[in-house]
This record gives C-alpha cells, structure tokens and sequence, in this order.
C-alpha cells in the first residue's frame, strides 16, 4: 500500500511502524473472511481491510478523525485474527492502537460516551473502586431496564455475587511443594482478583504442587492492556511501568525464571512491553527483560511437564482458544495438550477463530455486537455436547458464561483438581463431574 506521510509525521516512531505497517498491506482480503464483525455485518468498513484504509487516511491527515473513521475503528475487537489470516504479515495490532491513540486525543466523543469510556478506564484497572462498582451494580440490577442501553449491559455482565479479598492478592511468597525447582512470579491482575479469585489460587496451588515457588510482588496488580487498548497510553503505561518496576526489583533482588500470566489478554499485552516502551529511555531495556520471560501459565506448564492426574477425569471438555492466546500469542496446542494429559477429552468448537465478543471492554462498549458474536460461540459450544467449557482468559469466561448454562471455567481450574486440587466451584453438583467416572485412559462412549 503506498503512503504519504509527512517527513514530522514520520519523525515520530508510532507514525513511522504504521507506515511500515501501512505498506505491507496488498489489499488481498484474506482477513475480511475471519473477521468478526464483517462475518456478522457484511460491511467493507467493518473488515480489517477497510479499516485499514480508514486508518491510513486518518494518519495522514492528521487532525480529528470522522464520526465514521471513529465508529468503525471503534467497533474492531483487536482480536487479531486478521494477522493469524494475513499471509504478508501486517502487523494490525500495532496500527489500530495507534489509530486508537490519535481518536482519543484528537476526536470529540459525545458526552455519555466519553463519561462510560472514562468511568472505565478509572475503575477497572483499579481492585478497590471495581470491587465496589460491582456491590452497587448488584443493587442496581433490579432497575436495569430502565437504564440506557450501555449501562444495561454493564449490570448483565456483573456477578450475582462478588468474591471477598483472597490470600492470592496479598504480596508475599508462596513456597513450593518438596524441593524448589524453579521462581516465578504470577501477575494477580486488576479485575480477575476482584470477579475470579480462585483463578489466582489454583494457579498458585498448581505451581506449588510442581515445585516452584510463587512471588506475588508488591505493585504488580495492572499489566495495563484495558486503558491501552481504549486509546488511554498514559493511563495504560503508567500501569505498565508500575508493574515492570515490581517485577524488576524482584528480578534483581532474588531473580526470576519465568512471569506467569494466567489471563492471556494481559499475556499479549506483557509480551509486547518491549515495542510500547521502544522510544523510553528509562523503561525500554526494562520492559524487554520483562517481556522476555513472560509466559502464559499453560505455555509454561507444558515446558515443565504437568504431573500424573490423581482423581479420574475423563469429562468432555470444550476448550475455547481467546483470541488473545490463539492469535496474539500463537499458544495452540499446549493447553489442549495439557487438558488431555489431565484425562480429559476435548471438543473441538466450530468456528473456533471467532471471537466470542468480549474483547476486553468491547461488551461494555459495543453490546449489541458482543452479544451477537456472544450467542454465536455458545451455539458452536452447546453443538459439540460438552460436559463443560474451559478458557484461558477471564473476560471470555465472564462474556460466554451470560449466555450458557453450561459450567465455565478457567484451564488452570482443572488441571489443579486433576492433580490434586479442589474441585472448582462452578462444577459442584454438575453430574458428569460427581458421579462414578471411568477409569484414568479410557474413552467415554459419547467420544
């Protein structure tokens, strides 16, 4: 794609890996077949090619976007499948954050949508607001349908209860079990310890149980994904460079071998501090240490080798691959491999590529495609006849469990009770799960 950028416009880096970006697009439309939202709208714009075009005159411009420019960027999900698809290597991630970044700073949103973009950005990356946010959302479900459509769907994706503070959130050490073979430190993330402690806490018990050690540091709470991805770099590198500096000082203190990340949204964002931070002289060697041994708790786990199950598993399981892991982070394999390791028996979801509508805080601020793209997945899910579904990032679970009955829960959940740990809550009292299981290594007659 040929471009005309200016040569101040190109003295800047973010202005300079967007032309770069910008040229390696050949138009082919390979990406429009597995986009979400041009799947589900059939509009060019609503394609990663459009937007790209889109995105490209915006750039060049310079100046506020138009309303137009700014709705069709804004309803992309970054879930990144176009790159998975795209066969000359454009690297969209890169270019729509950009695009996001000029939006926010030079587009004039209406009032209430930049009141609900700010609201957000404060609260979620924020565990104590948030946990708040959600005791007040519970009250206010009874008078949903008399709120606007935004805040209607904010108060369906808020849990019939909110989780007390857990031992996992506190920074501290937590030992392996037998002698120590290896030293991570685990990310707790902003809203996972507030909706899903006992993500946090199966990950720990597993490590555990595999000899290595968990540090929780001080400070490392907020990988910053949320913010940045709204367009908000400020809000999302300060929260960034906070969580670097905690990881840093361990790193050099007591050393690290590995950074577990168990929520692959905030995995793609850590594993890509080292283009955010690239122009910051403070940060940039930094961010890259970090980056460099970050590691998705599944990726990790299959390089160690997960144990012998202990309890007979043998459930069908539907793994849902998150676009973040699938297409941002390229993990495929490992957390099927593992989940069958455990005992159990995959299904395989139609359509697996599509996203299921989260997308961060894409269900908050687009619901009426979520939903659709929501209603999609569990359709494909239910079709397989699955005993239960199992994910690798909190925001798919929050977005598919509104639309299932289905139990739902996080890869680690099951890979703890498969080798030793509590069966995960969401499973309590399901009859696959409770009654006589066949013995480790044989098939179900359903397989």
């Amino acid at each position: 794609m040929q471009t005309n950028f200016t040569l101040a416009q190109l003295a800047d880096a973010d202005y300079r890996d967007s032309e770069s970006i910008l040229r390696k697009c050949v138009h082919c439309g390979f990406c429009t077949a597995t986009c979400p939202t041009y799947v589900l709208l059939g509009d060019e714009l609503d394609s990663p090619r459009g937007r790209i075009y889109q995105i490209k005159d915006m750039l060049e411009k310079g100046g506020p976007p138009t309303d137009q420019q700014v709705k069709h960027v804004d309803r992309c999900l970054s879930c990144l499948s176009c790159m998975t698809t795209c066969p000359s290597g454009v690297h969209y991630m890169h270019l729509v954050d950009h695009a996001r970044a000029h939006i926010e700073t030079t587009h004039a949103r209406h009032p209430a949508d930049r009141a609900i973009r700010e609201l957000l950005a404060r609260l979620l990356p924020n565990p104590r607001l948030f946990r708040l946010a959600l005791l007040g959302a519970w009250a206010g479900k009874p008078f949903g349908r008399l709120m606007p459509g935004r805040l209607q769907a904010l108060l369906k994706l808020a849990p019939k209860s909110v989780p007390g503070p857990s031992y996992s959130d506190r920074p501290g050490v937590h030992p392996a079990e037998g002698p120590r073979t290896k030293r991570v430190a685990m990310l707790i993330g902003c809203a996972q310890q507030v909706l899903a402690p006992q993500i946090n806490e199966a990950t720990i018990r597993l490590l555990n149980r595999h000899g290595i050690e968990v540090v929780v540091s001080k400070g490392a709470d907020c990988c910053g994904a949320l913010t940045h991805h709204m367009g908000k770099t400020d809000l999302g590198h300060a929260s960034a460079k906070k969580t670097i500096d905690a990881w840093i000082g361990e790193m050099d203190k007591n050393g690290l071998d590995a950074i577990i990340i168990n929520a692959s949204g905030c995995g793609t964002a850590v594993k890509d501090y080292g283009h955010v931070f690239r122009e910051d002289r403070e940060y940039a060697e930094k961010a890259q240490r970090v980056a460099a041994i970050a590691r998705d708790v599944t990726e990790f786990l299959a390089e160690i080798g997960l144990t012998e199950p202990v309890v007979e598993t043998g459930q069908a399981i539907a793994y849902h691959s998150a676009c973040s892991m699938q297409h941002g982070q390229r993990i495929k394999e490992p957390p099927r491999n593992l989940l069958r390791a455990a005992g159990f028996h995959i299904r395989e979801v139609p359509e697996g590529h599509i996203c299921c509508g989260s997308a961060g805080t894409y269900n908050m601020l687009q619901p009426e495609i979520a939903v659709q793209l929501r209603d999609r997945k569990v359709r494909n899910i239910e079709a397989t006849k699955a005993d239960a579904i199992a994910a690798g990032n909190l925001g798919c679970i929050t977005q598919i469990g509104t639309g299932t009955d289905l139990p739902i829960v996080h890869t680690v959940e099951l890979l703890d009770w498969a080798t030793g740990g509590p069966m995960p809550d969401a499973l309590k009292g399901n009859p696959a799960f409770t009654a006589a299981r066949p013995p480790a290594g044989t098939v179900r007659a359903a397989e």
